[in-house]
């Protein structure tokens, strides 16, 4: 059998495994063995599979994922972040639809202390969305905001999709961080956007909070001086050229145990759940990292990146018309995928074409992570829209909560828009 045959049989298997629900990590290791076992021979195929992993996961750069997850585990498990929306609601709080815009506010914080959309939506929501209930808010509006809001984490540092983004594209990952800094402080920008339109057509729908004190504004901002201050080292440090990515993980998770001890906030079993928190999520990243550079050696051995490329050149597209097609895929995948499998499957079959195209490779890592981030709110799967349904099932039903994500996606294709016509400034 051809590779090139071999190679589309296994693209072909992967979907099926995947529609199967088997965990993509392992449906990209099986189909990458089986493929290579086709192409080369078991004795190739076996070397791989011994090798591949070890040089997969003891990759320096890639350390620096379980650093960022226990920062952001410590955090959470000793309540740093409990205080980010209280805070963001005295400040903004009194504006036309107040809430809803402290609540964006409140998830961009989290995220830049934990880099996971869900994580962010949950502890998010459990705060602000009983609140805007009380204060008479349309639910659908409500969840919505919250569920867009922690999409933001995909974007600010420390980015997981990012850092695995920048590892696999051979990309530095200060540059990809800077930029998901730039285009999340947007995404934040375009969302308080919607809540503007979405006032302005009903004001009733989004009722104005009573105002706060300037004392009370700065009672509640130095309540969470221990996050500001964590943040501020990290992203300081990380953009100041201090310290490496690597090096910014682990002197965050160092600060947020130190700052959890001090204030006698993080419990002992606060820090064992932290620690089990942090091993299965890197366990389960490194398990999808191991599968997709086996998947890049299938690809490359079985040429069919190779084959793609002459068909998408063959169609005359051009480097706007392959964007367009390569955001329309992942605005497809996103509604059955979760954004770093989507991501790892894809990459080998785009990144060549994009950079034959002369494009950005800093730029393009932004604008799939923007496009991942998409995928956590659209129907059918929306993975943050049924995060917070769970949190909020007392308030309101899942198809609602699905149409009160529809003016943030408005916002989101927006500024995908925007970027796209801005591609030449990168």
């Amino acid at each position: 059998m051809e590779p090139i045959t071999i190679g589309v049989l296994a693209l072909a298997g992967m979907l099926v495994l995947i529609g199967l629900r088997v965990p993509i990590g392992f449906s990209l290791i099986f189909v990458s063995f089986v493929g290579i076992w086709g192409i080369a021979g078991s004795r190739a195929a076996m070397s791989m599979l011994s090798t591949i992993p070890y040089t997969s996961s003891a990759s320096w750069t890639l350390s620096s994922i379980p650093m960022f997850l226990l920062m952001g585990y410590l955090a959470y498990h000793s309540g740093l972040t409990r205080g980010l929306f209280e805070a963001a609601r005295v400040w903004w709080g009194w504006l036309p639809g107040g809430l809803a815009i402290a609540s964006l506010a409140g998830a961009s914080g989290f995220a830049a202390v934990s880099g996971s959309s869900v994580a962010c939506s949950a502890a998010v929501g459990r705060i602000a969305i009983p609140e805007m209930h009380r204060q008479g808010y349309d639910m659908r509006i409500a969840t919505g905001s919250v569920a867009a809001g922690g999409t933001i984490g995909a974007l600010i540092p420390p980015s997981i999709i990012l850092i695995l983004f920048g590892i696999q594209s051979n990309t530095s990952i200060n540059a990809l961080f800077a930029g998901g800094l730039m285009i999340g402080l947007a995404s934040l920008f375009f969302y308080i956007l919607a809540v503007f339109a979405i006032w302005l057509r009903a004001p009733d729908r989004l009722p104005r909070a009573e105002p706060y004190s300037m004392g009370d504004r700065w009672a509640k901002t130095l309540e969470i001086w221990p996050v500001l201050l964590l943040i501020t080292v990290v992203m300081g440090g990380l953009f100041g050229g201090i310290f490496t990515a690597t090096e910014a993980g682990a002197v965050g998770a160092f600060m947020a145990l130190i700052i959890g001890l001090v204030r006698r906030s993080l419990s002992w079993s606060g820090f064992r759940e932290s620690l089990v928190d942090t091993l299965l999520s890197s366990g389960a990243l490194f398990i999808i990292a191991i599968g997709a550079n086996l998947f890049t050696r299938l690809v490359a051995m079985s040429g069919v990146s190779h084959e793609i490329g002459a068909l998408v050149e063959g169609l005359g597209l051009g480097t706007p018309g392959l964007l367009l097609l390569i955001a329309l895929i992942y605005l497809a995948l996103g509604m059955f995928l979760e954004p770093i499998g989507a991501l790892l499957l894809t990459l080998p079959l785009f990144l060549p074409l994009v950079v034959t195209h002369g494009v950005d490779k800093v730029w393009f890592g932004i604008l799939v992570a923007k496009l991942l981030e998409i995928g956590m709110i659209t129907p059918p799967v929306g993975l943050n829209v049924f995060v917070i349904h769970s949190v909020a099932r007392d308030y309101v039903r899942l198809e609602q909560v699905f149409a009160g994500i529809l003016p943030f996606l408005a916002a989101d294709l927006a500024l995908v828009g925007a970027m796209m016509l801005t591609r030449g400034f990168f």
